[in-house]
C-alpha cells in the first residue's frame, strides 16, 4: 500500500487512514466555520439517473462512516432506499478546504434513530410529524395546521419518532481532500478502498 510519506518525501509520518485526517480538519473547522462546520452536499441519483443534490447536516461520524437523519418518504430518502449509494462533500470556506466522500449507504440502527430523535427540539420532532416532506404544498398555511394539530396530539410527554423518519450511514470506500493552493495548483490527496473495512490506498491527482 502506498503512503503519503512515499508520495512526499521528507513528510515525518505516512498516513494511511483518512478518518483520522478527517477528524483533525473537523476539528478545526468547528473553531473556525461561522456557521454549521458539520452540513455537507449529499448527491443521490433518481430513478432516471439524474443526479440530485441538497444540503445536510451531518449528525455523527466514526471510522464506520456518516451519520445523517431525515424522512425516509422524501426524495432522497426514496433515492437511498432505491441504490443505497451516496456522494458527499464538506466544504469549509474559512479554511480553504474540502473533503469529498463517496460509498454505500446503510440504515442505522433503531436504537440510534430513537436517540438522535429524542434529543431534538420538541417543535422539531412535532414538525417531523407534521412535515409531507418533499410533497407538493399547495399553501404555506396546510404546513402550518399540520403543525397545530400534531402539537394537539402530543401536548405534553415524549413525542414519539415516526416510524418513517431515520437516520443512514454513508460508509466511505473514497475520500479526497482539497487543500486550495495559489494559482489553482490545488492539492488533492485521494484514499481509495474496495468495501467498506478494507485496506486503504492512497495517492495525488493533478489539480
Amino acid at each position: 500500500m502506498e503512503t503519503l510519506e512515499e508520495l512526499t518525501p521528507g513528510s515525518s509520518a505516512p498516513e494511511t487512514e483518512p478518518f483520522e485526517r478527517f477528524g483533525g480538519l473537523f476539528e478545526q473547522a468547528r473553531k473556525s466555520e461561522p456557521n454549521d462546520p458539520s452540513a455537507m452536499s449529499l448527491a443521490t441519483v433518481d430513478a432516471a439517473g439524474l443526479p440530485d443534490l441538497r444540503m445536510v447536516l451531518m449528525k455523527d461520524w466514526d471510522v464506520r462512516g456518516f451519520v445523517f437523519y431525515t424522512n425516509r418518504q422524501s426524495a432522497k430518502g426514496a433515492e437511498l432506499d432505491a441504490s443505497w449509494k451516496a456522494a458527499a462533500n464538506f466544504h469549509w470556506k474559512s479554511m480553504r478546504r474540502q473533503v469529498r466522500l463517496r460509498g454505500p449507504v446503510e440504515e442505522v440502527t433503531t436504537a440510534e434513530s430513537d436517540a438522535y430523535f429524542s434529543s431534538r427540539p420538541r417543535d422539531s420532532r412535532i414538525g417531523a410529524w407534521a412535515s409531507r416532506q418533499s410533497e407538493p404544498m399547495t399553501e404555506r398555511f396546510a404546513l402550518e395546521k399540520a403543525v397545530a394539530r400534531t402539537a394537539l396530539k402530543y401536548p405534553i410527554g415524549e413525542v414519539p419518532r415516526p416510524p418513517h423518519w431515520i437516520g443512514y450511514r454513508l460508509m466511505p470506500t473514497y475520500f479526497e481532500f482539497w487543500t486550495d493552493k495559489p494559482f489553482r495548483l490545488h492539492e488533492r490527496v485521494v484514499f481509495r478502498r474496495a468495501a467498506p473495512k478494507g485496506d486503504w490506498s492512497v495517492a495525488r491527482l493533478f489539480p
